[in-house]
């Protein structure tokens, strides 16, 4: 093994699933809806952030609008 190796002309690569990684957010969720989901994840044994990414993801994909109405 060399002492020392030339990395000069080494060309770096981009990192082809950084696109799919997850990024941290910080969110304020009520108690009952963590609950909710603690719950759920007890039962099928994914944590239950995973589970709140997936019903999330699940909006994404099937385009679901929140319907919103303020009655006065």
């Amino acid at each position: 093994m060399k002492s020392e190796y030339d990395l000069s002309k080494m060309q770096s690569k981009k990192k082809p699933y950084a696109s799919k990684l997850k990024k941290p957010v910080t969110m304020r969720l009520s108690e009952d809806v963590i609950d909710y989901f603690k719950s759920m994840a007890k039962g099928s044994d994914i944590p239950y952030q995973t589970l709140i990414n997936l019903y999330l993801r699940d909006c994404l994909t099937q385009q679901r609008k929140l319907d919103i109405s303020w009655h006065s």
